[in-house]
């Protein structure tokens, strides 16, 4: 099993890319937060041998030419190894932090991958461009702003998904699909591998391969004393993740459903602090990967191991020296 980390900096990226590398990884990836999900990327792919992923790129405020061209210059920097990672957020951050439309998400984000998709198709082959679609409509590429081929073809296109209409969707139309990192092994079975079948049923077989990408919190020690650290940090990330209603569905599905309008209430107080609290060790459990790097390795290759041949991992906490080599190597074995 591959291993894909983050990079959380700018003017750090090509440094933290260098360092996740020399740990064994196999890409990096970036977030929307407070940098652009881009820039880092093309700083980490110039410093280290390794793939690159946004995870994820809001997809609807931007255009499907920009998105393209972002991507088709990281596969160039990275080698071939780019996946544009698209996501559609939540309404709220859309309409009001992004301004931009929300209604109908998934036939949006099916717009969006065929409109990129066809962008990268003229790229690649020269082909006419002519996508016309609900919401987006690009019928003119000249060759003054076309790259060339790539040789090892166009970046890959993955979306990031929870529900089953999305993950349907990825399955459907996408080269992968990212689990988000709220889930649960009995949710992932039952929830959302059902609804990949679904959407590989609609699939078209000159699409070619698809991948399920799971992203996982990882809570890893080695003693008592790492894993308390580990253990914290993702309690306090799993309680933000909790805020937000996108997620309940797993919460509900694990009966713990009470605890997402609690933190969301809490957020609207500003009592950010208190979020680590609503977070027992049942839920912990439940949602986060724990153990040492021989347990975690263990517990991934046992819901992963037939689904997937990477994964993303998030260690929201301090790891010291060694530790994430160490996990990079239990997983990758």
């Amino acid at each position: 099993m591959r291993v894909l980390a983050p990079v959380y900096g700018l003017t750090s990226a090509a440094a933290e890319a260098s360092a996740l590398a020399a740990a064994g990884v196999d890409g990096v990836f970036t977030f929307e937060g407070p940098h652009d999900v881009f820039v880092p990327l093309a700083l980490a792919a110039a410093a280290a041998d390794v793939s690159v992923m946004t995870n994820v790129a809001i997809a609807f405020p931007r255009n499907a030419v920009h998105l393209a061209h972002a991507a088709w210059d990281l596969h160039e920097l990275s080698g071939g190894r780019c996946t544009l990672g698209l996501g559609a957020q939540v309404r709220t951050h859309v309409e009001r932090r992004f301004g931009v439309g929300f209604d109908r998400p998934v036939e949006r984000m099916r717009d969006t991958v065929e409109a990129v998709r066809a962008v990268f198709r003229t790229w690649q082959t020269g082909a006419p461009l002519d996508h016309r679609g609900p919401f987006r409509t690009h019928t003119l590429m000249t060759p003054m702003f076309s790259p060339r081929p790539h040789p090892a073809g166009p970046p890959r296109l993955a979306v990031g998904g929870l529900g089953p209409r999305m993950c349907a969707l990825a399955a459907e139309v996408a080269d992968e699909l990212a689990v988000m990192p709220v889930t649960s092994e009995r949710y992932f079975a039952e929830r959302t591998l059902p609804a990949v079948a679904d959407g590989l049923g609609r699939r078209d077989p000159a699409l070619g391969r698809f991948e399920v990408l799971p992203e996982l919190i990882v809570a890893c020690g080695r003693d008592d004393a790492e894993q308390a650290v580990a253990d914290a940090g993702c309690r306090a990330l799993l309680g933000f993740y909790a805020s937000t209603p996108a997620y309940r569905p797993v919460f509900d599905h694990e009966g713990f459903g009470d605890v997402q309008p609690v933190a969301q209430g809490l957020t609207r107080e500003g009592r950010w602090d208190e979020l680590a609290s609503l977070v027992p060790d049942e839920l912990l459990d439940l949602v986060v990967v724990r153990g040492t790097p021989e347990q975690v390795a263990s517990a991934i290759s046992r819901r992963y191991a037939h689904h997937a041949t990477r994964v993303c991992v998030y260690t929201p906490y301090a790891a010291v020296d060694g530790l994430l080599a160490d996990l990079v190597a239990a997983i990758s074995t």
